[in-house]
């Protein structure tokens, strides 16, 4: 049995909306089981125990989320050297564009060693001003069908030894 281990921040919750549909989708393979777990709550075990990775967060004033990076910042030296050519792909909840949360993981995943499955999928919330920035998300359902789509493929793909 593979392990996809799913790690995500979310301070309004479309991150979060979107990791879900990721473990949504890769829990209807029966050979995966899915692991979410909250940025804060996941360790170097967690990361060590898993075949496969999502890692999904906001990007915050063009860079990663502050607990998300702080989740990278915590496990990076404790799997280094341990994890190398394991699959992963990015979720992320932008504003704008995302892009600079998306080079920041691809950045950190390469010091892993990491292999990339997917371009980063990026979800534009359209936020821009102070009170859409801080409000809750909801995210749309062809993005979230689009979440689901990438955890089922990732699952099926550590299933049948693909990745």
């Amino acid at each position: 049995m593979k392990t996809l281990l799913i790690v995500y921040y979310s301070r309004t919750n479309a991150a979060a909306q979107m990791a879900e549909a990721a473990r949504e989708g890769a829990s209807s393979e029966a050979q995966c089981t899915a692991r979410l777990l909250a940025a804060p709550d996941a360790t170097a075990d967690d990361m060590l125990g898993a075949d496969g990775y999502i890692f999904a967060a906001p990007e915050n004033l063009a860079s990663l989320a502050g607990p998300m990076k702080d989740f990278f910042d915590r496990t990076y030296y404790k799997v280094l050297d341990r994890i190398e050519g394991r699959p992963y792909a990015a979720l992320i909840a932008a504003g704008s564009d995302g892009q600079g949360a998306a080079r920041q993981i691809g950045r950190i995943v390469t010091g892993w060693r990491l292999r990339a499955v997917s371009e980063p999928l990026i979800v534009c919330t359209h936020a821009q001003t102070p009170r859409a920035i801080l409000a809750p998300k909801c995210v749309a359902h062809d993005d979230l069908a689009r979440c689901t789509d990438l955890g089922a493929m990732m699952a099926l793909g550590l299933a049948m030894g693909v990745f």
